[in-house]
């Protein structure tokens, strides 16, 4: 979920075999569950008994024994209600790994993708954590579609991989490989992410070209997106591959959707915190290590069937 309109430069084409790999959740199911509620859930409780990395953390932070966590979660697998109504997926069990580390709870609170940043520079969170692409103009503060400063920005400490795809109603491609085979189409796409940026630039690049040009639908979350497909109101949806892999796989058993054409863009994925937050983006800069170091991370993306996306090194900042 998630740049601006600095496009990534790696590409990423050769994760598309991974599809069959994301349902090792079993027959977890998509929800759409975009409203901001304030229900907290996620993350196991620790004392800072014991916990090795708890001195790092401000001392606000530890006195109340919790971090407070913004997250759109109707983001499967990243994110999303299991059928108990838990929150479960790989940023939950990331979140509780960090936890023990640091010696807090990490309190999951639901919100929509695009008031997340807004609501750290408001300090109604204390990080963001959902599927949040770590970019330049995100650091900064600047809006991609006008070039404007239009907040402080935030820091991201980064924790996993992933690129873009594209996916269609089952059986109905409709000849869509590339990008480029988007002009004419109308895709359905979750706002504000990366994946919206995207199909911006191809809108624009169809224009230039001659061509019809891209129409764009856009959804406070991508189950919406997804819904809007389905009922042939659009022809294509655009989401991070983890999340495009696990809806063709588990959606109506299987038989709803397809992925088509290759993964793009790969960038990081990022914990966001507000820019004068260092002393927590630092703890948990540190306890991403070492999470990674101790075996835990990977124990936790090959859970979900993403160990493909995985990081060896906690880099602050380090999207472009």
């Amino acid at each position: 979920m998630t740049a601006r309109s600095t496009r990534r430069t790696t590409a990423a084409q050769s994760r598309l075999a991974a599809v069959g790999a994301i349902a090792v959740a079993g027959a977890l199911l998509l929800t759409g569950c975009g409203d901001q509620t304030k229900k907290n859930d996620g993350g196991d409780s620790q004392s800072a008994s014991g916990a090795p990395l708890a001195e790092k953390l401000p001392q606000a932070i530890r006195d109340k024994g919790a971090i407070k966590v913004g997250s759109d979660i109707a983001y499967a697998p990243v994110e999303f209600k299991d059928d108990s109504g838990k929150t479960a997926g790989i940023d939950p069990d990331l979140a509780a790994a960090l936890g023990k580390q640091l010696g807090v709870k990490f309190e999951f609170q639901n919100a929509t993708f695009d008031t997340l940043v807004g609501g750290l520079a408001s300090k109604r969170y204390d990080v963001a954590m959902s599927a949040m692409t770590d970019t330049k103009d995100r650091q900064e503060g600047i809006d991609g579609d006008t070039g404007k400063k239009v907040g402080a920005g935030v820091d991201f400490v980064d924790y996993f991989t992933a690129g873009v795809s594209l996916y269609t109603n089952k059986g109905d491609d409709q000849g869509i490989k590339t990008w480029d085979d988007l002009c004419g189409k109308t895709m359905a796409v979750q706002r504000n992410t990366f994946s919206h940026d995207l199909a911006k630039e191809q809108a624009e690049k169809c224009e230039k070209a001659g061509k019809k040009t891209l129409k764009i639908e856009d959804f406070s979350t991508n189950p919406e997106a997804e819904t809007r497909m389905r009922s042939k109101g659009a022809n294509v949806v655009s989401a991070d591959f983890p999340i495009a892999a696990y809806s063709v796989k588990n959606s109506g058993g299987g038989n709803y959707f397809e992925i088509v054409g290759d993964q793009v863009e790969a960038g990081p994925y990022g914990i966001a915190v507000a820019k004068d937050n260092t002393q927590l983006r630092d703890a948990l800069q540190a306890a991403v290590q070492a999470v990674i170091d101790s075996g835990e991370y990977k124990k936790i993306v090959e859970k979900w069937g993403v160990a493909d996306g995985a990081i060896t090194e906690a880099k602050i900042n380090g999207g472009s």
